[in-house]
């Protein structure tokens, strides 16, 4: 069964969030995703007050830039988050964009080689265990959480590259796909990455100016067409598009809205009560 998401955008004022998530938690949809972007929103502080705000509602944050955040303190907040909304987080870790992470200061010679480490260093973490290591980037002297997870806590890793990505398939339990990920691209990670979960996020717009919101998507991310990149038109149009994608093995489709999209609590409830139906075997 497909699982159906939306992204709720950073652009949008923090203020914001909450009707957005509540919609979202009222019309049924499955899953509300968050995004750490610099210098928008924290990742944590708005998928804790997501969870906190609804009920059922499982909130994904993809993804925390492993530069950006110690990975004891990585390993802290997610476990209060697993613990205080069970089965609800659904967390991803990358690089970041390096541009950013030179603006902080916080950028790796190798980001191959601390996103290992740090993978390692958090599943180890989040599992109970009292972890000592001494890596290139990733140090901790006996360090063990207090409070870890009642249940196994799954990482997943968002890449695009092919080094990342097979990275990815090799240390998470699941994969992020950026937008913009072609079905054919798609298809090729599914056969390579195994049996792992895979989230793809997709370009989507309704309405009577879709199109022409969606052209200025194509242009801000300097895609060379927007074929096979992002899904307009009414339900029936959308759930048809979406299906592409989860026949080429996508097992989480993540709707990703134009920044400039007139009603995001309009989208979410839009998503859920009338596409997501239309996918329903």
């Amino acid at each position: 069964m497909t699982i159906l998401g939306t992204v709720c955008l950073p652009q949008l004022p923090p203020e914001r969030l909450r009707a957005v998530a509540e919609a979202a938690d009222e019309a049924g949809l499955d899953e509300l995703w968050l995004w750490e972007d610099c210098f928008l929103t924290g990742g944590i502080a708005t998928a804790s007050a997501v969870l906190a705000w609804t009920r059922r509602l499982r909130v994904g944050v993809g993804l925390l830039p492993v530069p950006l955040r110690n990975v004891a303190l990585t390993a802290m907040e997610l476990s209060a988050l697993h613990r205080l909304f069970p089965e609800r987080a659904i967390i991803g870790v990358g690089h970041g964009v390096q541009d950013w992470m030179g603006q902080v200061g916080a950028r790796a010679g190798s980001p191959m080689t601390l996103l290992r480490e740090y993978v390692a260093a958090l599943r180890a973490l989040l599992a109970g265990e009292r972890v000592t290591v001494d890596g290139r980037y990733v140090h901790l002297d006996g360090v063990a959480l207090d409070w870890p997870p009642r249940r196994p806590a799954p990482i997943l890793v968002g890449g695009s590259g092919p080094r990342t990505l097979a990275l990815a398939a090799e240390i998470g339990d699941g994969t992020i796909l950026t937008g913009g990920t072609t079905p054919e691209q798609v298809r090729d990670v599914r056969q390579s990455m195994g049996d792992g979960s895979l989230v793809v996020y997709l370009h989507a717009a309704t309405g009577p100016d879709a199109d022409a919101r969606m052209e200025r998507e194509r242009i801000r991310w300097e895609y060379p067409t927007i074929t096979d990149r992002a899904v307009t038109g009414g339900a029936a149009e959308i759930a048809a598009g979406i299906r592409r994608w989860t026949e080429a093995g996508a097992g989480t489709v993540v709707l990703q809205p134009t920044p400039d999209d007139p009603d995001p609590e309009g989208f979410v409830r839009f998503v859920a009560r009338e596409v997501r139906p239309l996918l329903t075997p």
